[in-house]
């Protein structure tokens, strides 16, 4: 078997039944036709309701919002803010390339967010977050930043919530890659390998990401917007030297490459000031902690209202260790921050 049949056989194991509890109705329903897990509060309430959508992490070819550490979470979010939460079970790379899961993304959200589908639930239109982990949270920057753009959704999201995201491919070499090339748990030669498998299965693709040689010659405009040399805090530079890329050495196309969908710290500074009230969770040695900083530096640098939790002692995937027998109490940390940081902004 290869490396994802073997993480996506693990991760099936984990999927989790519809179980309502005393507070909570949970249902496994589609919104136009992708799959999705409703959390609805039972309490009655006088006033709207907010709304979480949660997109799920797995390097875009793996998990589940249905998976434990999912549902739990989820269930918690509803019961806490008293709010309806929607996890999106989009389709899955290599069987669906990118753009894909996006436009699953963008299908359910257009749907819940038409005025009869808000009523329906009592959902407050002005009280609507996007969240998602890892993959999910760049899947939620792109999504944000495509619904900013249009002009029917553009005012229906308040905030989104990223936990430890990645948001660009241009630059293999960033500290945080060297650093912590060897994990914990999310290696840099993992991490290149299930990114190219969003793309292609064609292994020219991560032999030249390795080498931070994959990116084309019309791509050299892009790097100012992930210069790292310019957005990271000098105290996550370290020695590292900034790097010119070496462009034009992949003989292949690969257009995603260049992006913003892919690459959401690629849209220039006007986009940028369009994004809503933002909440970002970095982890010292995560591979994707410089993705995450240079957003937050981007972000506050055109006005855009930023709330950033670095967790010194952090590390990539820790949300999805939250019970028995992987608990680990970082994950729970983080998922605590998540939702204390919704309770007062949402």
């Amino acid at each position: 078997m290869k490396y994802e049949e073997v993480l996506s056989t693990l991760v099936k194991l984990d999927i989790t039944k519809p179980i309502s509890d005393e507070n909570i109705t949970v249902t496994d329903t589609t919104f136009s036709g992708v799959p999705v897990r409703l959390y609805l509060p039972k309490r009655k309430s006088e006033r709207q309701r907010p709304a979480v959508i949660y997109l799920h992490g797995g390097a875009f070819i793996v998990g589940s919002c249905k998976n434990s550490a999912y549902d739990s979470m989820n269930r918690e979010t509803a019961n806490k803010l008293d709010a309806v939460v929607v996890g999106v079970d989009f389709r899955l790379s290599p069987q669906y390339y990118f753009p894909t899961p996006i436009e699953d993304i963008l299908s359910v959200v257009k749907f819940f967010l038409q005025d009869k589908i808000l009523e329906r639930y009592r959902v407050d239109p002005m009280r609507i977050c996007i969240a998602g982990d890892s993959s999910g949270a760049s899947l939620t920057a792109t999504v944000t930043q495509l619904l900013k753009n249009d002009p029917v959704f553009k005012n229906k999201i308040k905030a989104q919530a990223l936990i430890y995201p990645g948001l660009q491919v241009l630059d293999s070499l960033v500290p945080s890659h060297q650093e912590n090339e060897h994990g914990p748990l999310l290696t840099r030669d993992t991490a290149i390998k299930m990114a190219c498998l969003y793309l292609t299965r064609d292994e020219a693709l991560p032999q030249a990401m390795r080498k931070n040689q994959h990116m084309p010659q019309e791509s050299r405009h892009l790097f100012k917007f992930v210069n790292w040399s310019n957005f990271l805090p000098d105290k996550y530079k370290k020695n590292y030297i900034y790097m010119k890329p070496v462009l034009g050495r992949l003989n292949l196309s690969y257009p995603a490459l260049l992006d913003s969908r892919l690459s959401p710290l690629l849209v220039n500074d006007s986009q940028l000031q369009k994004c809503p009230l933002t909440y970002i969770v970095t982890c010292q040695y995560d591979i994707l902690r410089d993705d995450g900083l240079m957003y937050v530096t981007r972000l506050q640098n055109v006005g855009v209202n930023v709330v950033h939790d670095h967790l010194e002692d952090g590390f990539h995937g820790a949300l999805s260790f939250m019970s028995s027998p992987f608990y680990l109490q970082l994950g729970v940390r983080i998922k605590d921050k998540y939702i204390s940081w919704l309770e007062e902004n949402l």
